[in-house]
């Protein structure tokens, strides 16, 4: 079932390139001249459309780009669920995780600005705090086994959440400052992290 307010996706083959179009599109306007400035109107100009194409798929520019939030959300927390399968997390393994992350943020249509839009635009920020929850009561799935009472569980969802937003804020840093060196600042906060998350996922 599509959210509130969302049109349901195309079943045919040409409305649905027409519809990824649109979300290339939006995604390479944004680079290019940020959200602000960012509209339907530009957007069906630059893919060679009308307005009314536009229309059908999105109820407006936001619905774009939640699309393509949710979508950069999906192939980020993607990248997490080997780790969660295999019960474990080494710092090697976690600073393997950030850098991971930061290549499918990098290679995502638009991934970067899509990344700060998510943090910075109110109507968009739920995609992003949403993700991180799911994420975070994924991680407490996993350690709970060990921890059955309800105060422990508490705890330990507090962790998680705090170990979730914590590496995602290495991420947003890596582009938000692309000065630094990568491995430099994926290696640092996994020596940060993998404590926590081997003590969460520890038998």
């Amino acid at each position: 079932m599509p959210r509130p307010g969302k049109k349901a996706e195309p079943i045919q083959a040409r409305a649905q390139a027409t519809r990824e179009l649109l979300l290339e599109t939006t995604a390479d306007l944004l680079g290019e001249i940020g959200v602000e400035r960012l509209s339907s109107n530009l957007i069906c100009a630059r893919a060679g459309l009308t307005p009314p194409a536009f229309y059908r798929y999105f109820k407006d520019k936001y619905a774009a780009l939640a699309e393509l939030g949710e979508g950069l959300m999906e192939a980020q927390n993607a990248a997490m669920a080997p780790l969660l399968a295999a019960g474990a997390a080494s710092e090697a393994d976690v600073k393997a995780l950030i850098l991971e992350t930061i290549a499918v943020t990098k290679a995502f249509p638009g991934g970067p600005w899509v990344l700060r839009v998510l943090r910075a635009v109110p109507a968009l920020q739920h995609i992003r705090l949403q993700s991180h929850q799911r994420v975070a009561e994924a991680i407490t799935a996993a350690a709970m086994p060990a921890r059955p009472s309800r105060a422990a569980r508490a705890r330990v969802a507090l962790q998680a959440r705090l170990l979730v937003d914590m590496g995602y804020a290495a991420i947003e840093l890596a582009f938000d400052a692309p000065e630094l060196d990568k491995g430099a600042l994926a290696g640092a906060a996994a020596r940060g992290l993998s404590g926590l998350m081997s003590e969460l996922m520890r038998a």
